[in-house]
């Protein structure tokens, strides 16, 4: 028997922050989404799976574009046609209702576990191989309850299971996504579970199979690398399992460093960029520059321009384009030895959490996603970054002045 996992398409994806594209890159990345979708089904027609599992978030959002839903409904029929079976659950962006779903039905398409109800149905493949798979849909988009223990137990045909969830977590505001502990989940002993929501290819555990498979398409620089989905193939009389990731985004997303250790001018600057961004397909980069206290107000204006990178992206092979740049200290601050202690506890005052949180309140109030940023460790991180490189800015221009008396 072989089927496809893969979750996390996000048709619809607004991808935000790109308005500067080109019209050409701007069109590319808008139907990258459904690019990667149609290469799916490419895979499993070529492959001739018996099943395909898709663990929630098709869409972006609960109401998805008509196009993208018409587009989705062609790509399910392409497989039902060469009689694979499918089975689809929704997950915390694309919570439906069942009947908002424009798929024809068809006895080769199943919504699974419609209405936050865990649901098991059963099938055999054209050889006879019997396999069953168990599941629940979103119909709001946050599920605060453990489901697990509405999982039935393993049966003796193959068990899959099917879930849009993330492990509990500490932090009791981020168990809004059908939490669950990964040792109650491997009691189950399902044969594969076939997970969503995580856009990270991860194995959460070899035996039982635990799987995220990750999203179809990078959507930002923080989701770098191949995306994709699993095929898996089972041996029918061991029921051992074999899985290869196949990668279909037609985009990556890459973070790429340049280091600098003295000032450097304009022209320098912009030659020494380019073999800092290699790729043998199409890229979009993040350029972190790390010893951005050499560079002046003037340098750094250059690099923050839409125009500027550009400039770059121009010169990049497979269409490739330079989308963001950060900077970063080169070092450690120098600060006189009796200043240390101080400086140390302003830097743990300011970046303590709660006390972060409480200085970005208001902010956090009046945008939405400015909200979930001050939740982002990344964000926080990057916050940080550009603060040691003004800070260390600031000493060196101090420690150079005092160089030249």
């Amino acid at each position: 028997m072989k089927f496809i996992h893969f979750a996390d398409a996000h048709l619809d994806s607004p991808f935000l922050g790109l308005s500067f594209l080109p019209s050409k890159s701007s069109a590319l990345i808008r139907e990258a989404p459904n690019q990667s979708l149609s290469k799916v089904v490419d895979l499993a027609l070529k492959e001739k799976v018996d099943l395909v599992l898709i663990a929630g978030d098709t869409f972006d959002s609960a109401r998805p574009n008509p196009s993208s839903q018409i587009f989705f409904a062609q790509q399910i029929e392409r497989l039902t046609m060469a009689q694979i079976q499918v089975v689809m659950i929704f997950g915390n962006h694309d919570h439906m209702a069942a009947r908002d779903l424009l798929t024809p039905s068809s006895p080769y398409f199943k919504l699974l576990g419609n209405g936050e109800e865990v649901e098991t149905v059963s099938y055999q493949t054209v050889s006879g191989f019997e396999y069953e798979i168990s599941g629940f849909s979103y119909l709001n988009n946050h599920i605060t309850e453990d489901k697990l223990a509405q999982f039935p137990a393993r049966s003796a045909r193959y068990t899959f299971g099917l879930m849009h969830a993330q492990e509990k977590s500490g932090q009791s505001k981020q168990n809004v996504y059908s939490p669950f502990s990964l040792s109650e989940l491997k009691e189950l002993n399902y044969d594969y579970f076939a997970l969503g929501h995580i856009h990270l290819r991860q194995t959460l555990s070899e035996s039982p199979l635990i799987v995220y498979p990750g999203n179809l398409q990078g959507r930002h620089i923080n989701e770098t690398g191949r995306k994709g989905c699993y095929l898996g193939e089972i041996n029918e009389q061991t029921k051992e399992t074999k899985l290869t990731f196949v990668p279909t985004g037609p985009i990556v997303w890459q973070k790429a460093t340049m280091k600098i250790a003295a000032p450097i001018g304009q022209s320098e600057l912009r030659d020494a960029i380019l073999p800092n961004l290699t790729c043998d397909e199409t890229t979009y980069f993040c350029l972190e520059i790390v010893g951005a206290e050499f560079l002046n107000e003037k340098e750094k204006e250059l690099l923050q321009e839409d125009e500027f990178w550009q400039m770059i992206s121009e010169q990049l092979p497979h269409d490739s384009q330079l989308v963001d740049v950060r900077f970063a200290a080169n070092s450690q601050l120098e600060i006189a030895a009796n200043d240390q202690p101080y400086f140390t506890q302003a830097e743990q005052e300011v970046f303590d959490a709660e006390q972060f949180a409480k200085l970005s309140n208001d902010w956090a109030k009046k945008d939405e996603l400015a909200g979930e940023l001050v939740d982002d460790h990344q964000f926080i991180q990057e916050i940080k970054q550009l603060a040691e490189v003004k800070v260390n800015s600031k000493l060196k221009g101090i420690s150079d002045e005092n160089n030249q008396d």
